[in-house]
């Protein structure tokens, strides 16, 4: 499973859900938008849309799709 740390009307964050359509790993992504946790806009304020996996690794923006394919084939 994949956490996509967002919020909405970020024009970055649907880049970035775009690609995770192109990839086909919206199925295994939930997005968590961060105005709804305190601790994850302290932690993603300056830096969404982050891509976090369950071992905790993260793939920061700016990413592109090659990119989100050599992470989540790292970290599957």
């Amino acid at each position: 499973m994949l956490t996509l740390f967002h919020t909405d009307g970020c024009h970055l964050c649907e880049e970035a859900w775009a690609l995770l359509e192109t990839a086909g790993l919206t199925s295994i992504t939930r997005r968590c938008d961060i105005l709804d946790d305190p601790a994850w806009l302290d932690a993603y304020r300056v830096r969404i849309p982050v891509l976090r996996d369950e071992a905790g690794c993260e793939l920061g923006w700016p990413f592109d799709l090659a990119a989100l394919r050599r992470f989540t084939a790292i970290h599957p």
